[in-house]
């Protein structure tokens, strides 16, 4: 009989295995091969090459071809600068949207723009509201979503370009954006008047408002975005009006130390 801490559920041997390769690839400065790992890791041939094929295959670890040794794939580096950035931006958003919610009475999201997608990485509900299909993690729409439209509005007209040909305009509805001569309009708009607002445009009866967050050299580093009915977000303009506040209150948490010791001194 095991003790009483032991979890129920037993764990899966092969994902195990797996972390464990990834480990040891990790440690090694020069790679390694495919034998020093079953003979260290003490694993069958095939099942090694299986996992390595599968991970190589994700991008996870690739082998160089000069000397036939696994790295790190540029895949798993991708992963951990999101979870990196994601972590930084939302230590210093959390209190702004915590206040931004309970000014507004509404959901609160805030995203932000990695390998080319808008990615929620924070979200505050308040009690008893009307519950909002989102959720930490969620992949948004660029050309549909208000986190989307706010995180891409400032970005060069090549890079836009590029997104799009990627994601494309999936249409949700008829007021789905579904072209690029509209969604360039769009962005223009959220330059010209500070937020970005989705008007039924993913979900029909649902609106969304959302602003961009700068950092001190004017590059967008995340979004913010509230959530609600149309009812609830009837007068665009002054909802918009505290969210673009959220925003700028935000941005200036990204002004460096030096620049804002001088600032205080001035």
């Amino acid at each position: 009989m095991g003790s009483g801490t032991e979890p129920r559920t037993q764990s899966v041997p092969a994902l195990e295995r797996g972390l464990l390769i990834l480990e040891h690839v990790a440690k090694s400065r020069r790679g390694v091969t495919l034998s020093q790992l079953t003979q260290k890791l003490n694993l069958p041939r095939s099942t090694c090459h299986a996992l390595l094929l599968t991970f190589r295959r994700c991008g996870y670890i690739q082998p160089d071809e000069e000397t036939g040794r696994y790295r790190l794939g540029f895949r798993l580096y991708a992963l951990a600068n999101m979870a990196l950035s994601g972590i930084s931006v939302r230590d210093h958003a959390a209190p702004h949207l915590y206040r931004l919610m309970q000014a507004t009475g509404l959901t609160v999201h805030l995203g932000i723009l990695e390998e080319g997608e808008a990615i929620l990485i924070d979200r505050i509900e308040p009690a008893g509201a009307p519950k909002v299909a989102t959720w930490v993690g969620r992949r948004m729409g660029l050309h549909c979503t208000a986190i989307g439209k706010a995180l891409i509005a400032h970005l060069p007209a090549a890079r836009l370009d590029e997104l799009i040909r990627k994601q494309g305009l999936l249409r949700h509805n008829e007021n789905t954006i579904a072209s690029m001569a509209r969604l360039r309009q769009a962005c223009d708009d959220v330059q010209r008047l500070g937020y970005a607002v989705d008007d039924e445009e993913e979900e029909i009866g649902v609106r969304c408002i959302g602003a961009p967050v700068f950092n001190d050299k004017g590059g967008v580093v995340a979004a913010i975005s509230i959530s609600g009915s149309k009812a609830q977000l009837a007068n665009i303009p002054a909802m918009a009006a505290r969210v673009k506040e959220t925003a700028l209150a935000l941005s200036g948490q990204f002004v460096p130390a030096a620049n804002e010791n001088a600032r205080h001194a001035g």
